[in-house]
């Protein structure tokens, strides 16, 4: 644990959290003196009308804007570009992003390139940027990203095929918003991948080498909230806004690990969903990992509610990683195999994940074997699955 020193924390300038909280947009804009709006999301929202609510808001309140749909599951450096680009024509000098981690990433891509210049690759890796970004409004529709209050972002370079994960303080949001009423409809496996995700982002950062006592809190309470709604929530649209809020804010001050090392490389190779390809791997992960956080797994079992007070820290450990298994077929989640993965191509995949930024800060460092090893067991153990089902 970071325990010498001086810790720097970071959140959103502003956050607002609850019902109707879209109609306080306008007001924030106004102190920020807006004269043009660059609205970031993508087609899906257009078409189910999440994104109308937000535009309406701002039809009400007189204020200009434009919008950019282009985004896409896993943003390429063409997206950010194109995004830039149609910020730049309508000389916009704020941002308001609509989704999940996606537009979300494309907006903080496009304020630090606004106020920065230069190329996205030019920031991959830890505050690379010099400049505060435009300010952003990030308004959430999933129950599980987090990206509305984190200093990380993702973008796919499409020549290299490898996701870059950018962690920048400049790309913290002006106001980050969660607005319970806009995740209401989202599809059941959009539901369960995110609010998955949003498990991981709180386990990891409990379990990673760079957690504190203020990240250990905020981890461990969205483990709780995770664990007791995400059922629900995948049945009856039931809203998570505190359990991805305070998971994002977990990871964004301590770090994350292995799974997300190994499932950036699943989304920039395969177009795998960030969460689901989180989903997928977060329990293989722990196993690895368990040996070196046997204590803190335990606690995390005794969040997730199982019953652990005869059991020794061990026997608690592993009953961490069968409730997370549990969870992740209760909301089912698909397995490896179901996915485009290839295991030719694991040698790559492997090699790229010990170089992400996430990898960094894993309870214990992997080498390209053990990232190997976990990517064959988890792709072979839902077809050994498969076949007894059959």
């Amino acid at each position: 644990m970071r325990n010498e020193g001086i810790v720097e924390l970071y959140a959103p300038r502003r956050t607002l959290i609850g019902r109707d909280g879209i109609t306080k947009i306008p007001h924030f804009l106004q102190r920020l003196s807006s004269k043009c709006v660059l609205v970031v999301t993508d087609k899906g929202l257009i078409k189910v009308g999440t994104a109308g609510k937000v535009t309406a808001v701002l039809d009400n309140a007189n204020i200009q804007y434009v919008v950019y749909d282009g985004v896409e599951p896993n943003p390429t450096t063409r997206i950010v570009y194109d995004a830039l680009h149609f910020y730049q024509e309508h000389q916009c000098d704020a941002i308001i992003a609509i989704g999940g981690g996606s537009p979300i990433d494309v907006a903080k891509a496009v304020s630090i390139l606004s106020a920065n210049g230069g190329k996205i690759q030019d920031y991959n890796g830890y505050n690379k940027s010099k400049k505060r970004g435009t300010p952003i409004i990030a308004v959430n529709t999933t129950a599980g990203t987090g990206s509305e209050c984190t200093r990380a972002y993702v973008v796919t370079d499409e020549e290299t095929k490898t996701k870059m994960l950018m962690v920048d303080t400049n790309c913290l949001a002006h106001l980050a918003l969660n607005d319970p009423m806009l995740m209401v409809g989202m599809p059941p496996s959009l539901t369960a991948a995110t609010g998955i995700d949003a498990l991981t982002h709180a386990i990891e950062a409990y379990i990673c080498n760079t957690h504190t006592p203020y990240t250990d809190a905020l981890s461990l309470e969205a483990v709780r909230l995770v664990s007791g709604s995400l059922r629900d929530a995948v049945r009856d649209g039931t809203n998570m806004c505190w359990a991805e809020y305070m998971a994002g804010l977990a990871f964004s001050n301590a770090g994350l690990g292995l799974v997300h090392g190994i499932a950036h490389q699943l989304g920039g190779f395969y177009n795998i969903p960030h969460g689901l390809a989180n989903a997928i791997l977060l329990p293989r992960v722990l196993e690895y990992n368990r040996p070196y956080c046997m204590g803190r797994l335990a606690t995390v079992a005794q969040a997730m509610g199982e019953k652990c007070d005869n059991l020794s820290v061990d026997q608690a450990s592993k009953k961490a990683i069968e409730a997370v298994r549990r969870l992740c077929d209760d909301v089912k989640i698909p397995k490896l195999c179901d996915t485009k993965f290839r295991m030719e191509d694991i040698d790559v995949l492997a090699e790229h994940a010990l170089e992400d930024t996430a990898t960094q800060t894993n309870i214990v460092r992997p080498t390209l074997d053990d990232v190997k090893t976990i990517l064959a067991k988890t792709y072979y153990e839902g077809i050994v699955l498969k076949t007894v089902q059959k």
